[in-house]
């Protein structure tokens, strides 16, 4: 297999800038995401390591590869095709018990490269899970303080708008890092099919559900319930996007539901789009039903709330 090139944040990085812009890209591409790599390769152009441990391996096999075991923090980096408009962290999900990198991770780059974003997967740690020391599990706070330090590393760039987009668990840490301070500026989030707040042990859907195991992994939910109007610290102050699946049984409508009337009681910006034949999970892929369209409606939500930063 190819070795990836990788970089560690403190070792000084080579500037990629002037290669990626002084090379002939064709034009953003706004056709159907059905096939989302479309002949593009998987590999990132760039693996930023931010803490020490062993390389992250892969389980499975391609297209349905997983982090099942995270030593180390990462970024994998796709630039943008053309000039980059802005940034996007990239929050694949799992359930806080893996990382779905290729469907919710790699694909989701690909299409948001093609939209003019330099986009970074994050690759954090998961709460409760064990050490690369073997001792006890990793706090309930682990991905949160991972993806902040990613974060700090991307403010160290040129200043390019932010976007945090999560699917499935990965919207729900999206969402927590849309509300955490930010020298960067922070354009908005997108969310789908993501469990952002009624996992929390008072705002349960359906009630009396179970707590869910680690202890970590439940007790981060409950600190941070996202969209919640009585929970102040967990409303973003920015523009967002939700798509969520109108019978997804994993993660009920609750959780959308709770977000809109957040943004509806604090006077927010939210675009919420329910689909009735989506599954859970859809990502780019899974698109046989009205819900194709949401790639299309999240592009142009992206165009606003990026013109509305220069107006």
């Amino acid at each position: 297999m190819r070795r990836l090139p990788i970089t560690f944040a403190n070792v000084v990085r080579q500037d990629m800038k002037t290669n990626r812009e002084s090379a002939a890209r064709p034009a953003p591409s706004r056709q159907p995401v059905n096939a989302p790599l479309r002949g593009r390769s998987p590999e990132p152009t760039e693996v930023i390591v931010l803490t020490d441990g062993p390389e992250n391996v892969l389980d499975g096999d391609f297209p349905d590869r997983r982090f099942r075991s995270i030593n180390r923090v990462e970024m994998h980096f796709y630039p943008a095709i053309g000039q980059a408009r802005a940034r996007a962290m990239i929050f694949p999900g799992g359930g806080y018990l893996d990382l779905v990198h290729d469907k919710e991770g790699i694909e989701v780059a690909l299409w948001l490269s093609e939209l003019g974003f330099d986009a970074y997967v994050v690759t954090h740690r998961l709460p409760g899970a064990p050490t690369v020391e073997g001792g006890a599990g990793h706090p309930s706070s682990i991905a949160l303080s991972d993806s902040m330090a990613c974060l700090r590393h991307l403010e160290s760039l040129a200043p390019l708008p932010l976007l945090h987009v999560g699917l499935s668990s990965g919207g729900h840490l999206a969402g927590v890092m849309a509300c955490q301070p930010h020298a960067a500026q922070l354009a908005g989030l997108l969310v789908g099919y993501a469990p952002i707040n009624a996992n929390h042990r008072r705002y349960k859907a359906p009630a009396g559900k179970p707590d869910y195991p680690p202890a970590e992994k439940q007790d981060f939910y409950d600190a941070w319930p996202v969209g919640i109007a009585t929970e102040p610290h967990g409303v973003p102050k920015v523009p967002t996007f939700l798509v969520y699946a109108l019978h997804d049984q994993p993660v009920p409508i609750d959780h959308a539901l709770n977000f809109v009337k957040a943004m509806q009681l604090t006077g927010g910006d939210v675009e919420a789009h329910i689909f009735p034949q989506a599954p859970h999970g859809f990502a780019l892929r899974e698109l046989d039903g009205t819900h194709k369209q949401w790639p299309t409606l999240a592009a142009s939500w992206i165009d606003r709330i990026l013109s509305d930063l220069v107006e």
